[in-house]
């Protein structure tokens, strides 16, 4: 057992520890909810993360994006997240990907994935994300930010958990984003992943949803 991970168990075993290094996800998004995930993932020791974001940075970032830096304004989002990686555990294989999750490459971004992880920050790509794992058979770990609220879910091929949280038409209702809440959303997420790649039993068809002003953490079926 590498020292670098000695304190992952207790937690987890050996075995899930080993299990995690022979993973593929993908973070969809390397902002707000993606870069807390990428690192998360990378301490884990998460076998291989593919990152796809065509953003750039911008000064409105500052306030919450782990990744973000006054230095790195207008750089690639995909690319901090590799040298951050490369930083952080080189161990992992880290694939940039410097190009919005679109229909037109979603299918290839996922292929070969284990869990898709949704960082996304519109409604119709989480849609369309969820659609692409679904016709892939692969488990998408959805998650959403709005100022104190967070939410994350299991969506499972053709559950339609997608389509219960975001009906078709729907839209967001605002754009405030806390620095403590893209992090929370995160662990909520890499949680729930971390069960799905390590085997552990979880539940699906839940939506849990935080409200960290009124600190309260509801479980929606």
């Amino acid at each position: 057992m590498e020292e670098r991970y000695i304190r992952n168990l207790g937690a987890l075993t050996e075995a899930e520890c080993a299990l995690l290094r022979e993973k593929t996800v993908l973070v969809a998004g390397c902002g707000g909810l993606g870069g807390y995930l990428i690192e998360m993932l990378l301490r884990l020791g998460v076998g291989e993360i593919r990152a796809a974001d065509g953003d750039r940075f911008e000064a409105s970032n500052l306030n919450r994006q782990l990744l973000s830096a006054p230095a790195l304004l207008g750089r690639s989002k995909a690319e901090a997240a590799a040298e951050r990686a490369a930083a952080v555990n080189p161990e992992v294989r880290f694939v940039a990907v410097p190009e919005f999750v679109t229909e037109a490459n979603a299918e290839a971004l996922i292929r070969g994935c284990d869990a898709v992880l949704d960082a996304l920050d519109d409604i119709a790509s989480r849609r369309m994300l969820a659609k692409a794992c679904t016709e892939a058979q692969i488990p998408l770990v959805h998650g959403a930010i709005c100022g104190w609220k967070a939410q994350a879910a299991i969506v499972m091929p053709g559950d339609g958990m997608m389509d219960w949280i975001y009906p078709e038409g729907s839209a967001l209702t605002g754009k405030a984003s806390l620095s403590f809440t893209p992090p929370f959303c995160a662990a909520l997420q890499t949680a729930l992943c971390v069960r799905l790649l390590t085997g552990r039993e979880v539940e699906t068809g839940k939506l849990y949803v935080a409200d960290l002003l009124d600190m309260e953490l509801q479980s929606l079926f």
